[in-house]
């Protein structure tokens, strides 16, 4: 019973004073997203000229102050620095037994938060599922996505009722966990964005002045077809086993930034479409040969 009194206690409120260390691309924005859901964000810190912007833009009613100053004002701690600086900096920070605090690293557990937690508070890490660029839209694309939550028994149940509360979807992930967890959306979000940039470049470099509206309907559809159906909505030449052709994309690509890229991503998704059953073994064979030797030239 004592232990249900205690877990209340701790549960978010309707009105918890919130405080926002630092007001980035991240901080203002879930800052934002917790006033919507009904709490206060009453302090916040900012120095660059562009943390003050988001903070007047976003955190309207919050008062601009130093980091311990932030913390001394809150009720819920929400840090939100880069990866490297979260733990140094809660080490330096007062901490009121009792307060909420949370971080919002997909790479870090809640182990980030351990000087908070060892000095009295609830700690939890709460990642959104999401790139933030600094823009208006933002805001709007929270609703609805996933959150990444790691903490002890207590924290998670609040860290859920946060996530909840602001439109989200909770998905627990264990402390051990996170890094993997980070990668996969690294490399799923964050190289995408290379690989299309680098594709509107050759584009951009045989005189088309507008590649990315050229790609948009293609790599739209690729997207939505690869979340909706895996490895069975995979076309083009290396799922049809067609040495030819890449042999011919790797020679049109050579001495360009992206021939050893195109040439892994190849045959990662040539190890993929075998695997799946979309490229049969006697069909892979040239085009496995062509990818390991680059001067393999084919004939027309």
């Amino acid at each position: 019973m004592d232990q249900q009194r205690s877990g209340a206690s701790r549960r978010p409120a309707s009105r918890l004073a919130v405080g926002v260390v630092s007001a980035g691309r991240v901080g203002s924005v879930v800052g934002a997203a917790l006033t919507r859901a009904g709490h206060r964000v009453v302090a916040a810190s900012a120095v660059s000229d562009d943390s003050l912007a988001r903070a007047a833009r976003h955190l309207p009613g919050a008062e601009i102050l130093t980091p311990p100053d932030v913390v001394a004002a809150a009720d819920l701690v929400l840090v939100a620095v880069p990866d490297d600086a979260i733990a140094p900096l809660v080490a330096s920070l007062p901490v009121r037994p009792g307060q909420i605090w949370v971080h919002t690293s997909g790479a870090l557990g809640a182990a980030a938060l351990r000087p908070a937690r060892d000095a009295g508070a609830l700690t939890v890490a709460l990642a959104p599922a999401m790139t933030f660029t600094g823009r208006d839209e933002d805001l709007e694309r929270l609703g609805g996505i996933s959150w990444a939550i790691t903490g002890e028994a207590e924290a998670r149940f609040v860290g859920e009722a946060l996530v909840l509360e602001m439109g989200g979807e909770p998905e627990h992930v264990d402390e051990a966990d996170r890094a993997r967890y980070h990668a996969a959306l690294v490399y799923a979000a964050n190289h995408l964005m290379t690989l299309v940039n680098d594709a509107a470049d050759q584009l951009r470099a045989i005189g088309i002045a507008n590649p990315e509206r050229l790609m948009e309907p293609l790599v739209s559809a690729s997207l939505d077809n690869a979340l909706r159906h895996g490895d069975a909505a995979l076309t083009g030449p290396v799922s049809r086993g067609d040495a030819g052709t890449v042999a011919r994309h790797l020679r049109a690509l050579a001495g360009t930034d992206i021939a050893e890229t195109y040439r892994a991503m190849a045959r990662r998704t040539a190890e993929r479409a075998l695997e799946s059953g979309r490229l049969k073994s006697a069909d892979a064979e040239g085009l496995l040969d062509v990818l390991a030797h680059p001067d393999t030239e084919e004939s027309q």
